[in-house]
């Protein structure tokens, strides 16, 4: 069963989580949680923390895809600048072993999870902790959004990985019949 890591890119908080799926079907979650770093360290030193213990993840879950929040601008600059540099971390240990990245925006996660793409951060860990039939929520809410994030790569990723797949072939059999005949030597 296809296996997708998600990450919600934090600095000081980074969620992680690791959901098994098919679009269609009962999910489940193989593991949840939070890498912190110390806001006293400096941003290498953090960076760094966070790379191992992603590193870690990756290696002992082996993902088939990581999806992670798409960075959106904010008005805190420095919040942002964090989120990009722990996002990338993340990118990197992903694609450092072949593994596909996907990127998905908060909306398109709420969406996903709960239906409508304006939805807090209480209705998303709510809608997680059924989805994934678990007996208490996530926490904090960043192991939940990691864990959206995973569900969110499972039913729409899984679905337009298979569009596309489609889309391809159909422009290959279009493309096969459009072609004149070869001509054979003899």
């Amino acid at each position: 069963m296809p296996r997708v890591l998600g990450v919600d890119p934090g600095l000081t908080r980074c969620g992680i989580g690791v959901v098994e799926g098919v679009p269609g079907r009962p999910l489940a979650m193989v593991a949840v949680g939070v890498v912190r770093t110390r806001t006293s360290d400096e941003i290498p030193l953090r960076l760094l923390a966070l790379e191992a213990e992603l590193e870690t993840w990756v290696e002992r879950h082996r993902p088939d895809v990581v999806a992670i929040e798409r960075v959106f601008a904010d008005a805190n600059v420095a919040s942002v600048m964090g989120t990009a540099q722990a996002s990338a971390v993340a990118m990197l240990a992903a694609t450092r072993r072949g593994i596909p990245v996907r990127l998905h925006t908060p909306t398109e996660v709420k969406a996903a999870v709960t239906g409508s793409g304006r939805a807090d951060k209480a209705q998303v860990t709510t809608m997680v902790t059924r989805l994934l039939s678990l007996d208490a929520a996530p926490r904090p809410a960043d192991a939940a959004d990691a864990l959206a994030l995973a569900i969110c790569q499972v039913w729409r990723g899984g679905t337009q990985s298979r569009l596309a797949e489609a889309v391809a072939a159909q422009a290959g059999r279009r493309t096969a019949s459009s072609r004149p005949p070869r001509a054979v030597a003899r």
